[in-house]
């Protein structure tokens, strides 16, 4: 095969011999380079060197052809450099050179028989098939260089496991609107539990609850006051444990409660929602009266009528809500985008399928057991296991036994949180405290702490727990069931935040909102309940998580300190905290006490303060960067301006009360700008009065007294701030003198807008008597029918001048005439009328509408 080298035949060779692969033709050939070659072997080989030679020279392809693409697995074979000696028998240096062929893409050799002698006349019979991979053509014309991008970050990008949708951040406004619809949706649930809590005061509904419960479960509910404290509090125990199961057992969960509202990230989720199918019909006191009744409705209908028995047994009972109002901060869950797979609902068994399903369930099975698995099978008897010892307590004979009534478990709706939204509060008068009762969810009682829900339920969040007592009277009792109230649950609540609006703080208005709920008087329950609320928030344990620790109202960390706070010097450190990970070591944990709000010099005068002589500042704040504007002041320059030295701030431990100068002689000191600065009650001078009335500075223009403004604060637009006046400073002399002209000034401008509405109603009342003389001396002379017919045309051009406001009216037209009237065609419109006197009737006037003969009529210019 050309490309390759072949090796002599051997002195002796066999008569057939098997044709070796290439790799075993090269080593054949390295072993017997040495060996003596035949002369009629050489003079063959030298014939076709030459025939090669000259066929390449006519061909004009060079005599070194390119060395041949190496065969996957195939070794390279080392050049021989042995010249040619011709027939001169030299033996040994004969050289082979390969012949130049084309460059096959790929190719395979075809060998007709495995009995194919190794004869050097055989290659030109070798045949070779071109083979076409992946589709490839051995014949491509060249497109030119083309260009190869390698994006490794892109690739990288790739490989990375991809990221839910992040949340787009809230802007002021929206984070407003939020905190205004918080305030009105609690609002709207604090009225909801009201009236749910008035309807357990229901003397029907409690009539027909009242039967659930037996006398001795009723005498459990209410001890003797002879008993001791401990056996009080034990009876009640167990009078709520009987009541509880006994209301369990009866009462049937088929509706949906009450659950978590949550925001919609965007209006599409809301154009298909739909509230659930099985969601509470209990709508007014007629439903709720039913729902006792029967014994069904939802899990909150429940709760409110469990708590209406206990109250109609004289059981001192109250309900309790967590309400579930929209979120009022960023980063609260949001509902669930919809989902495109639409599951096929469950198909629902028939009456009969549940009854078969029951009684398979409570059907009592026998299962054999082998000897020896319980201690009664060593009595040697097969039956001995089966065999129920009897009990040898006899029952009483006072009292028969009770029936068996299987227990049944309470359904639960598919979907709901496994905590409660509501549940009821019962007193124990013999420790005077309340203890919680749950008989649907939980089945738990006098365990506060299994009511709060994780932060993972998107169901049920415990923000704000309020108790109604039997007087429509609340409490905020949210402290006693969350376990970390200052921590976590607080940042939930409108306590601390502060209203773009109003400009109050959640914790003002908070309190605000619940005083209408508040009792009638504090009493000492009221009292001891107040205080081991206190106590539950302060043995709150310290937070483990750095992030619990941001705006803590005990515990602080200096990477949390706002920038115009600082800590006082030698503050304790009441502890260590660990960042995520370990990476960033230990924190320090100081009081919250030892926080200080740290001001400049100008906002400390605001607040009636100035700086002590010699104080340095405990902080310097660096200024804000702001832009520097454009060359036409457009603001489109991104260069940044210079940042200065800083505004140096303290604390109001380094100030003292602004005391400002007297007045002296009647005259008022004043500012450089001719103003008195009066932020606060204790900057008015001494010998000076501040009337805040928006008439004083006139009272003292007509006294002729010293005067100055009174500068009370400053209204910031954006950056700029406008200085806002409110009433003067005077001497306290002029005092009297002042209120005695403020008040003339009032009652001067009261007479002034009485005659001013008295001359307007005069003038209305001679408009509308003008027209009436307008009126009837047009209608003079004519009769009833003309008249009425007149009053229709008027109703009829009124309905036409509302739809049409601009009329177009044609100069050689008549509108007030027929068409038909030939004779009355070029006359129409109106003219003054001439036969009034002006003497006569008041000097009434107007216009007239020229008269027809036949009908007769006019109309009324209004």
């Amino acid at each position: 095969m050309p490309g390759r080298k072949r090796s002599a035949p051997i002195d002796n060779p066999s008569p057939r011999t098997t044709r070796a692969t290439r790799s075993s033709a090269r080593r054949t050939a390295a072993k017997n380079d040495n060996d003596v070659i035949p002369d009629v072997v050489k003079e063959m080989v030298v014939e076709v060197r030459k025939a090669k030679q000259a066929a390449a020279e006519n061909e004009d392809t060079p005599t070194e052809p390119p060395r041949k693409r190496k065969r996957p697995g195939e070794k390279p074979a080392k050049p021989s450099k042995e010249n040619d000696a011709g027939n001169d028998g030299n033996d040994e240096e004969i050289e082979f050179e390969d012949v130049p062929i084309p460059a096959p893409t790929i190719q395979t050799m075809v060998r007709d028989t495995d009995d194919e002698e190794d004869d050097d006349d055989d290659d030109d019979d070798i045949q070779f098939e071109d083979v076409n991979i992946n589709g490839a053509q051995a014949n491509t014309r060249y497109e030119g260089p083309k260009t190869l991008d390698l994006d490794l970050t892109a690739y990288m990008a790739s490989l990375a496991p991809k990221k839910g949708d992040r949340r787009k951040a809230l802007g002021r406004e929206e984070k407003d609107r939020r905190i205004e619809t918080h305030k009105v949706h609690l609002l709207c649930l604090l009225a909801h539990v009201e009236l749910r809590n008035r309807w357990c005061n229901d003397p029907e509904v409690q009539d027909a609850l009242r039967p659930l419960l037996s006398r001795k479960t009723v005498g459990f509910l209410r001890p003797r006051a002879s008993l001791n404290q401990f056996s009080r509090t034990e009876s009640l125990r167990r009078g709520i444990s009987e009541a509880k199961e006994v209301f369990r057992t009866r009462f049937e969960i088929t509706e949906r409660g009450l659950q978590r509202a949550l925001w919609a990230e965007n209006l599409d989720q809301l154009k298909d929602y739909k509230p659930p199918p099985d969601a509470e019909t209990t709508r007014n006191k007629a439903d709720f009266l039913k729902a006792a009744q029967t014994l069904r409705g939802s899990r909150d209908v429940g709760a409110q009528l469990f708590c209406a028995l206990l109250r109609s047994v004289g059981v001192e009972a109250r309900l309790v809500c967590s309400l579930q109002p929209l979120a009022c901060v960023a980063g609260a869950p949001a509902m669930p985008k919809p989902s495109s797979k639409t599951t096929p609902k469950a198909k629902q068994p028939s009456k009969s399928e549940q009854y078969l399903a029951a009684v398979a369930k409570h059907e009592t099975k026998f299962t054999p057991t082998t000897p020896g698995t319980i201690p009664r099978s060593r009595l040697g008897h097969p039956d001995a296991t089966s065999y129920q010892i009897p009990s040898l307590l006899a029952p009483s004979p006072s009292t028969p036994p009770p029936l068996p009534t299987p227990k049944t478990q309470v359904k639960k709706i598919k979907g709901e949180s496994p905590f409660p939204i509501y549940w009821v509060e019962i007193l124990d008068h013999a420790h005077q405290k309340y203890h919680p009762v749950d008989p649907l969810v939980t089945f738990s009682q006098f365990n506060p702490k299994v009511y709060e829900p994780p932060s993972s339920d998107l169901l049920n969040s415990l923000t704000y727990a309020v108790a109604f007592n039997p007087d429509s009277s609340c409490l905020d009792v949210t402290r006693r069931y969350a376990k970390a109230y200052n921590s976590k649950t607080r940042r939930w609540r409108i306590d601390g935040l502060v209203s773009s609006r109003s400009g109050l703080k959640g914790e003002r208005w908070l309190r605000a909102a619940l005083r209408r709920y508040q009792p009638p008087s504090v009493t000492d329950l009221l009292q001891i309940e107040l205080n081991e609320l206190k106590a539950a928030e302060l043995k709150e344990p310290m937070p483990r998580n750095v992030m619990d620790f941001r705006d803590h109202p005990v515990y602080a960390l200096e990477r949390h300190l706002r920038r115009n706070e600082v800590l006082v010097p030698g503050a304790q450190v009441s502890g260590t905290v660990g960042s995520a990970g370990g990476r960033g070591g230990l924190e320090r944990i100081y009081r919250r006490r030892d926080v200080k709000v740290a001001r400049t010099r100008e906002r400390w005068f605001r607040l009636g303060r100035v700086v002590k002589g010699g104080e340095v500042p405990v902080k310097v704040l660096p200024k804000m960067k702001r832009k520097k504007k454009g060359r036409l002041g457009d603001g489109d320059d991104d260069e940044e301006g210079e940042q200065g030295a800083g505004n140096p701030v303290f604390i109001e431990s380094q100030t003292e009360v602004y005391v400002p100068p007297p007045v002296v002689g009647g005259r008022v000191p004043r500012n450089r700008f001719g103003n008195v600065d009066v932020y606060v009650p204790s900057m008015v001078p001494r010998g000076g009065v501040h009337l805040p009335h928006e008439r004083a500075r006139r009272a003292a223009f007509v006294l002729g007294i010293d005067a100055a403004p009174a500068l009370t604060g400053f209204e910031f637009r954006g950056r700029q701030g406008t200085a806002v006046l409110r009433g003067v400073v005077v001497a306290a002399e002029y005092k009297g003198a002042m209120e005695a002209v403020i008040q003339g000034l009032e009652d001067m401008e009261v007479e002034e807008e009485q005659e001013r509405k008295t001359r307007m109603l005069l003038a209305i009342w001679r408009r509308m008597l003008k027209g009436l003389r307008i009126r009837e001396r047009i209608m003079d002379g004519v009769d009833e029918e003309a008249e009425a017919e007149a009053e229709a045309r008027k109703q009829e051009d009124k309905g036409k001048a509302k739809e049409v406001d601009m009329p177009d009216f044609d100069d050689t037209a008549t509108p007030f005439h027929d068409d038909e009237d030939e004779d009355s065609a070029g006359r129409g419109g109106f003219f003054p009328s001439t036969n009034l006197d002006s003497d006569d009737e008041g000097g009434g006037g107007g216009f007239m509408v020229e008269e027809e003969e036949e009908e007769g009529g006019g109309f009324v210019i209004e």
